[in-house]
């Protein structure tokens, strides 16, 4: 190809061209072949451009194809995983902590022969929109059930395993005991033992070996696994917290737990600890009035003769025999006569001020109680008492409240 060809084929003149273009007019004929050459070089461009376009796009699309290909192959693996077909058989109990994820408990399940595979469980939870509403607790089971199968057993209120113990505020360690034997099938010689080991249960040498007062009150999972131990050890621990918390000296834990359970003790309603806490610290400290640092509550009389309510007779308040007669002996008693809840104890704490030395619960079972400050009031508040007692001698004599505290911790 020439120089001139060359240049031609580009559409470009070359100077000397442009010159003589300049110089001498082209004729109709060149004219129209220019014409038809820029027409054929710009089809040629097109066609190029299209030709170009349409190899990227099919490269394009093999690659993509080739991509999703492999993407779901990738994902088939990630998804697939061995399972179980059916709802199961036999029974197993499973216990799932608080806390524990989906993976967490596809784990549990797999090691208890639930499921086959604790990712078919994962699977599953991830499919469900309710998947991930699984409670902690025990529940009860079957083996070799689909993942799907165990996920809805979950889910299932009445799959779950009623292994939970209840501490009521205000309850002795001997109702915590009786719950204990209930809930877990442990033994007496068990509880008492654990109740001994101080060290085990994390007990603070301030108690003196007595978990009275440190059970804190509230619910607690029995695990498939669990030893008397481990839920005291929990109830203490949870104690402490609330002591640390509430910013309570250490060597005042005693003295203000014990405090905190006659409160929970003397009244049902919350209303009034305030005023019963300062009852007491009234008493305590006006060791020269007329209740002459007696506390002269009728709870720790009821709990040295070993009843959880009611009311002492005449004489039974005249026992020095009894360590927890407030009656006869001054200050607190002993110890705690109960477990006490936060309410109490923050009572304790903060007790509002009043010149109130007397008080009297004049209906047992709405918890209508009446404060007074001298004798003379508290004697027409006891008239009321006494009234009702003359119609209501179970509830008076205990024997109600046993019952009542049967079925709460039945």
């Amino acid at each position: 190809m020439s120089h001139d060809d060359f240049f031609a084929e580009l559409g470009i003149q070359r100077d000397e061209d442009a010159g003589d273009a300049k110089d001498k007019p082209k004729s109709r004929r060149q004219r129209r072949m220019e014409k038809v050459e820029r027409r054929q070089r710009k089809r040629r461009r097109h066609w190029l451009t299209s030709l170009v376009i349409v190899i990227t796009l099919a490269v394009v699309g093999v690659l993509g194809y080739k991509a999703i290909g492999i993407m779901r192959d990738a994902s088939a693996q990630a998804t697939h995983a061995e399972d179980y077909k059916g709802e199961g058989e036999g029974e197993v109990t499973v216990t799932i902590p608080e806390g524990s994820s989906g993976a967490d408990i596809g784990d549990i399940l797999q090691s208890k022969g639930v499921v086959a595979s604790g990712k078919a469980f994962t699977n599953a939870v991830r499919n469900n929109p309710k998947g991930t509403a699984i409670q902690p607790g025990t529940y009860k089971l079957k083996k070799k059930m689909s993942a799907n199968s165990a996920l809805q057993a979950l889910l299932d209120p009445e799959s779950k395993d009623d292994h939970t113990l209840t501490v009521i505020a205000g309850s002795t360690k001997q109702s915590v005991k009786e719950r204990l034997k209930k809930v877990g099938n442990f033994t007496d010689e068990q509880i008492e033992a654990a109740y001994a080991d101080s060290a085990a249960i994390g007990l603070p040498a301030e108690a003196g070996g007595n978990v009275e007062g440190w059970l804190s009150p509230g619910t607690y999972d029995v695990a498939e696994n669990a030893t008397p131990k481990d839920l005291i050890k929990k109830m203490v621990s949870q104690t402490v917290t609330r002591l640390k918390e509430l910013k309570v000296p250490k060597e005042d834990y005693q003295k203000v737990l014990t405090k905190a359970s006659v409160v929970e003790r003397e009244v049902n309603k919350e209303q009034y600890y305030g005023q019963v806490a300062r009852v007491i610290e009234n008493r305590l400290t006006q060791t020269d009035g007329e209740t002459h640092g007696l506390l002269q509550m009728d709870s720790t009389v009821q709990y040295g003769l070993g009843r959880d309510g009611g009311i002492p007779s005449e004489a039974e308040t005249q026992d020095a025999n009894n360590p927890y007669n407030t009656y006869v002996h001054k200050g607190l008693p002993p110890g705690p006569i109960g477990n006490p809840d936060e309410a109490a104890v923050k009572a304790v704490l903060n007790p509002p001020a009043g010149s109130w030395l007397y008080f009297v619960t004049v209906d047992l079972k709405t918890g209508e109680t009446l404060f007074a400050s001298t004798s003379e009031e508290q004697k027409t508040n006891t008239k009321k008492l006494s009234d009702y007692c003359s119609k209501n001698k179970d509830v008076c004599e205990g024997n109600e409240s046993k019952k009542n505290e049967s079925k709460k911790n039945g």
